[in-house]
């Protein structure tokens, strides 16, 4: 039985750590740490773990965390995470990351769009953490780099046809639509209820957004080839889930049936990625709460232009649920062990 731990048990990504956590048959958690809930059950902080995590929240002291752990989660702030990641790991303690800060293989290019990095020598060996592009290097990795949520539903949708050169990776057009607990749990005037509620908006416009440069990187190893997107992020008022519309022109005439065919079989094998037939889109409604993510694609002749709709929830394949999928490999568990739950609908 592995001992887990998860620092920064206060967030939402936290909480969805516990969550799936406690139903894994391989793990028991350890220890959970918040600075500003320290000595509290974490139980008070979410009543829907009452009876089941009720352990006392910590203060993040590394030493103290590995010493209890077998391996980390470490669910904290960008710029927080690269400050403790490095004592773990010199305790010998693999870390999965669910922050931007190792997500970068450039650390000039993370200090364009955070800070400088304080510790850019672990960049080189931290893994790019999205199973279905790194499965085997996560396998054998000590620091896993967890993807972010929007990230995660723009490679998905664009992999088959990067992979193939069906598409001009200059043309690509990505719009996606997030729950406001995308935003974190903290308070925020633009997550207030009476900002959020009968609202729909679009922020980060302009490629100012900071998923911008980890969503071309991965691209571009796809592609093969330096590749820029036009990524305009938006808020919806739900509690969970990402939509993604991605648009591409074709480098040939293909169709929508074809496509199809294509993304059947570039993820037949995997688990939690489930290509819609010929006709079908994906909504938010039907991955709730589970690992999944759906996607369908058309072609649209008229504009000739090929447009796929991909659909995870942003907690769970966006966030805490494949940080347990990569937890499943670096461990050598069944990579679905935990997570094989079913959406939450209606």
């Amino acid at each position: 039985m592995k001992r887990i731990a998860v620092a920064g048990a206060s967030g939402y990504t936290g909480l969805e750590l516990i969550r799936l956590l406690d139903r894994h048959p391989e793990v028991t958690i350890t220890c959970v740490t918040s600075e500003q809930s320290a000595g509290k059950p974490v139980s008070d902080l979410f009543p829907s773990l009452r009876e089941r995590c009720d352990l006392l929240l910590e203060p993040l002291d590394p030493a103290t965390v590995a010493a209890k752990a077998d391996l980390v989660f470490t669910a904290l702030p960008h710029q927080s995470a690269m400050v403790v990641v490095p004592a773990f790991l010199a305790a010998g303690k693999p870390v999965v990351d669910l922050s931007a800060d190792y997500r970068l293989h450039d650390a000039a290019v993370y200090g364009q769009w955070y800070e400088p990095h304080k510790n850019p020598e672990l960049l080189p060996e931290a893994v790019y953490g999205l199973p279905e592009l790194r499965r085997e290097a996560i396998r054998s990795a000590r620091l896993v780099a967890n993807p972010g949520c929007y990230p995660t539903s723009i490679i998905l949708g664009l992999k088959p046809l990067l992979a193939a050169g069906l598409i001009d990776p200059a043309s690509i057009i990505a719009d996606s639509a997030s729950g406001v607990s995308g935003a974190g749990r903290s308070a925020k005037v633009d997550s207030l209820y009476c900002e959020v509620n009968e609202g729909y908006k679009a922020y980060g416009v302009g490629g100012v957004h900071r998923h911008t440069p980890e969503i071309e990187q991965e691209l571009s190893l796809l592609a093969g080839r330096e590749v820029v997107i036009t990524f305009t992020p938006h808020l919806v008022p739900m509690d969970r889930g990402i939509l993604s519309t991605i648009y591409a022109t074709p480098l040939q005439k293909v169709t929508t049936e074809e496509l199809a065919t294509l993304y059947a079989e570039t993820y037949r094998d995997e688990p939690f990625v489930r290509p819609l037939p010929a006709g079908r889109f994906p909504s938010t409604a039907f991955v709730r709460g589970s690992n999944f993510c759906d996607i369908g694609v058309t072609v649209d002749s008229r504009s000739n232009r090929i447009i796929v709709i991909s659909a995870i929830d942003n907690l769970v394949k966006g966030a805490s649920g494949q940080a347990v999928q990569n937890m499943n490999l670096l461990c050598g568990y069944p990579e679905t062990l935990g997570l094989e739950g079913l959406a939450l609908y209606p």
